[in-house]
């Protein structure tokens, strides 16, 4: 998968929690959030914050998708909450999907 494809479902999906989501996608749509909101905040901070607020869903979905593919539920993420747990999800969403 491209990057732009990747971009493209993950907004076409921007609230779809159902069905999978290979690594490519996955890990081409945290990249573009980096690169955008890291830019964004140099120049712009409001716009960045605005920014990161608007892929929030989008961000959470992919994600959820992606624990489906490796064969985890969506609901794993609030691992990610206790700070050490984002570490376990980076495992998680860096398996071979099944």
């Amino acid at each position: 998968m491209s990057f732009q494809d990747a971009i493209k479902v993950c907004f076409q999906k921007y609230a779809d929690f159902s069905g999978n989501a290979k690594r490519p996608e996955f890990w081409w749509w945290v990249v573009f959030c980096i690169i955008i909101s890291a830019i964004l905040n140099m120049f712009l901070p409001i716009i960045g914050g605005i920014f990161s607020l608007a892929v929030l869903l989008p961000s959470l979905s992919v994600g959820s998708r992606r624990l489906h593919d490796v064969g985890m539920s969506g609901w794993w993420q609030l691992i990610g909450l206790t700070g050490i747990g984002i570490l376990v999800l980076i495992y998680f969403w860096a398996q071979k999907g099944k």
